[in-house]
């Protein structure tokens, strides 16, 4: 039977410390390796924003293609003025949140109600590019999304005093003025556009 001495006993009290030591800096040191910040990597929390915004504005843009309000606002255009009806005239676009239909209340209630920024445009033809809104440049952190929309030749544009005339009638030259966008040698389709968001905190 051995017995320890109080020498003994106080020296592996000591290594069991020092053991005890070195995992706890061990484990500080590659806990810090692993959540280190510099200045040039991005917030995990903004990042996670950033993604929440760009999948509140596709899932905005499926809803409302769905319902119809997407197309409607597509086709909310004054032929005559060659603006988006109800749009400021000095820039053709809305500057204070969204069209004055379905579309722009969604907008609203998604975004500008909760004090987030949003551009809105058409993209057509070969690179062509027409804004519907325009509430400033985008800061660092914008996102974007994406819906294609086809616009077919019997469709009637929704401006108030224009129900009844058609995208095809304004090719035709049945009708006054004409559409941003030109029409496309494709059957019974006008044309095939992407409808683009970028949305931003204010």
């Amino acid at each position: 039977m051995t017995v320890f001495g109080s020498d003994d006993r106080a020296q592996a009290h000591t290594l069991e410390a020092f053991a005890a030591a070195i995992l706890l800096v061990a484990g500080l040191v590659f806990a810090l390796q692993a959540t280190a910040v510099t200045p040039l990597s991005a917030s995990t929390s903004n990042q996670h924003i950033e993604n929440q915004q760009r999948a509140v504005a596709t899932d905005l843009l499926a809803t409302c293609a769905e319902s119809g309000a997407l197309r409607e606002a597509l086709l909310y255009w004054d032929p005559e003025d060659e603006r988006f009806a109800g749009s400021r005239p000095e820039f053709g676009t809305y500057t204070r949140g969204g069209p004055p239909n379905g579309f722009g209340e969604a907008l609203n209630r998604t975004f500008l109600d909760r004090s987030v920024a949003f551009n809105v445009e058409v993209r057509h033809g070969d690179r062509n590019r027409t804004a519907i809104v325009d509430m400033g440049s985008p800061s660092d952190n914008a996102v974007t999304a994406t819906r294609a929309v086809s616009l077919p030749d019997d469709a009637n544009l929704t401006a108030p005093g224009y129900e009844e005339t058609t995208l095809e009638g304004l090719t035709a030259g049945d009708d006054p003025g004409s559409f941003y966008a030109a029409p496309d040698a494709d059957g019974a389709v006008y044309d095939h556009v992407e409808v683009r968001i970028t949305v931003w905190r204010m």
